[in-house]
């Protein structure tokens, strides 16, 4: 390669050159940046000397700048207090702005009864939006997003099967006071025939086609002191809200795994295994001094809302 012996910089076709020619032809241009982008970039530079000044930058020794831009908020004593920016007492600021601004519907509702709240536009509004969020926060884990709930463990919200009762006095105070649900099990006190006799029981009165001659001995078991089933069942079979006892003729499965099966042989296999272990598992926390009261009432409202509401 020969470089231009004389370095000085040349035209070729009315572009600048460095002067630099390698092999006869081959030229170094020499195009300055365009003028907008030469002030973007110095833009890009004061705009980070103003960040470093104002937000949380450089490491110094054990701590950073922190910046001059502070948040103010409300602590936990009540009293106003101003620290340095940062991500955590922004969000605590804007949650404080957020609860300001629902503070007069949450009081709304807090003194209406829970017939006009749902009447009032304005505020079933605010029960659908609001109510998502805290449903979301402390219900969903068990009862799924939209409330419809997992069958052998939670209870699904959004048809009108009430084991407690689906009024809003009964919901509050099943949100207020948790529920604990138990059946003992009877495959000790009961002969596995016995057990498999009631199974077909049961499963015949949702419809379900069973053993005619095992249902009939069923049902006398159902009725007889051995079983006891109609004492929390009813007479009927079809529950006592009271103490939560489950209908058992309304064809909607809570703890036995019924639509699961294909078969009717394994529905009543289903009913057959509650039967013989029982059920402890049916315990809900109690949410009092976990949420507000303002904020369970207005659950109550929305779960009652859900679909599945007396």
């Amino acid at each position: 390669m020969a470089d231009n012996a004389h370095g000085q910089p040349q035209s070729s076709g009315g572009v600048q050159t460095t002067g630099h020619v390698w092999d006869g032809d081959l030229q170094e241009f020499n195009n300055p940046l365009p003028v907008w982008w030469t002030y973007t970039f110095y833009v890009t530079i004061v705009f980070a000397l103003v960040y470093w000044v104002v937000y949380p930058s450089w490491p110094v020794g054990k701590g950073f700048l922190p910046g001059i831009n502070t948040v103010t908020y409300v602590n936990a004593e009540g009293q106003e207090e101003s620290w340095h920016w940062n991500t955590r007492a922004k969000l605590l600021a804007e949650t404080q702005e957020a609860n300001l601004a629902q503070k007069p519907y949450f009081d709304k509702i807090a003194a209406m009864d829970f017939d006009k709240v749902v009447k009032d536009p304005e505020l079933s509004s605010f029960v659908v939006s609001a109510g998502k969020v805290l449903f979301s926060d402390n219900c969903a884990a068990c009862h799924q997003a939209g409330g419809q709930g997992k069958i052998g463990f939670f209870p699904n919200l959004t048809d009108d099967d009430w084991i407690y009762g689906g009024h809003f006095d009964k919901i509050q105070e099943t949100l207020i006071k948790g529920r604990r649900g138990y059946m003992p099990p009877f495959g000790e006190a009961l002969s596995a025939a016995q057990i498999d006799e009631l199974a077909n029981y049961v499963a015949s009165l949702s419809g379900i086609k069973a053993d005619a001659a095992k249902a009939a001995q069923g049902k006398e078991l159902f009725h007889s002191h051995a079983a006891a089933c109609f004492y929390c069942h009813n007479d009927d079979a079809k529950g006592r809200q009271d103490i939560g006892s489950a209908n058992l003729t309304d064809k909607v499965w809570l703890w036995a795994d019924v639509p699961g099966a294909e078969t009717d042989a394994g529905k009543v296999d289903a009913v057959r295994k509650v039967i013989a272990s029982g059920l402890d598992k049916g315990v809900m926390p109690a949410w009092e001094g976990r949420l507000k009261p303002e904020q369970i009432r207005l659950l109550t409202v929305y779960v009652h809302e859900l679909g599945g509401g007396k």
